[in-house]
């Protein structure tokens, strides 16, 4: 279930209203009547939720999932465990999305108030001019809100903190000691959207963000909220400006990114990882524990622990700067023969 700080639960839907919401075919008309109370993925769905599958590559965890309901396309409706109905689709992510819509609702702030009037500050919180705190908000003891910065409704930040001004923050829990530098915008929805019926539908992103102790964000950075998972931040990490995290990343602890670094979804990022300004990295890609990677270097593949690479496409820095000298001395040699 989504965090209920952050998401409204509208549920719960019978299948039956949910087959018309999406168009999908029931397998069992007798189970229209059936209820569900949320989405989940795969690994979470349990009896009282609904799940999706597209890809046969994943029949194996369907035939173990404990779902009530699964968005398949016709040849997977086989597969379908027994005690989950089948709600067949040619289009199951963009089922799903639909779904989600439908049973959960981002929490807005609409109190009047600069503070609502259920968030909870501790003792020697500060509040520069125009901040906003929204419904049960929580923020630690010692915490400095700078100027025009929103925190908004459910967010939790630990003690010590400082949040500079006009920063963002949305459908996080922050540690204690974490530093958020100006215009930073932490927990928007990630970047994800599929074909719907009428064109491109988002699909709904319904996970946080983590940020651990002694966390630092530097201005004008975004990180997203996870689609499914938490996007999370180990402790003591750094970020610089204007960095770009995507939805499902995990960062470990003690990691450096410089200004400008891009980080895609479902990103699996170890302990003292570091990243030179401008670094690019694919989604779904694994970085290991002390990895290195290059100034404007595109890793489009796992990066072992403790090794550097570098160049467009990523590859060992040893191979990338041979590789470069080759090509120099190539290119001198074709100079001097014109």
């Amino acid at each position: 279930m989504p965090d209920p700080r952050f998401f409204e639960d509208l549920g719960p839907i019978t299948l039956g209203e949910l087959a018309a919401l999406t168009g999908a075919e029931l397998s069992d008309p007798a189970a229209a009547g059936r209820s569900v109370r949320a989405v989940a993925i795969l690994s979470r769905a349990q009896a009282d939720t609904v799940t999706y599958i597209s890809d046969r590559k994943h029949a194996e965890a369907l035939a173990a999932s404990k779902a009530g309901a699964c968005f398949v396309p016709a040849a997977q409706a086989a597969t379908v465990p027994s005690g989950c109905v089948a709600l067949v689709t040619p289009a199951p992510q963009a089922a799903y999305a639909l779904a989600a819509q439908r049973l959960h609702r981002p929490r807005v702030n609409t109190s009047k108030q600069a503070v609502a009037a259920d968030a909870r500050l501790e003792e020697g919180v500060i509040l520069g001019p125009g901040a906003v705190v929204g419904p049960g908000a929580q923020i630690g003891r010692g915490t400095v809100i700078g100027a025009n910065s929103v925190v908004g409704p459910g967010v939790t930040i630990g003690r010590n903190c400082e949040i500079g001004p006009n920063v963002t923050l949305g459908f996080a829990l922050l540690g204690d000691r974490v530093r958020i530098l100006a215009g930073a915008v932490i927990g928007e929805p990630g970047f994800g959207a599929t074909v719907g019926p009428k064109g491109l539908i988002d699909v709904p992103q319904l996970g946080r963000v983590i940020l651990q102790d002694g966390v630092t964000v530097g201005a004008n950075t975004c990180i997203d909220r996870g689609a499914y998972d938490d996007t999370s931040i180990g402790e003591n990490t750094k970020i610089d400006n204007l960095v770009q995290i995507a939805h499902n990343v995990r960062v470990g602890r003690n990691c450096v990114m410089a200004a400008h670094t891009g980080i895609s979804g479902s990103v699996d990022i170890g302990d003292g990882a570091q990243f030179g300004g401008r670094a690019g990295v694919a989604d779904h890609v694994s970085i290991g524990d002390g990895a290195r990677v290059g100034a404007a270097a595109g890793v489009m593949k796992d990066i072992p622990a403790g090794e550097t690479w570098g160049g467009m496409p990523a590859r060992s820095i040893r191979k990338w700067m041979r590789e470069t000298a080759w090509l120099a001395k190539m290119a001198a040699g074709k100079e001097g023969k014109a």
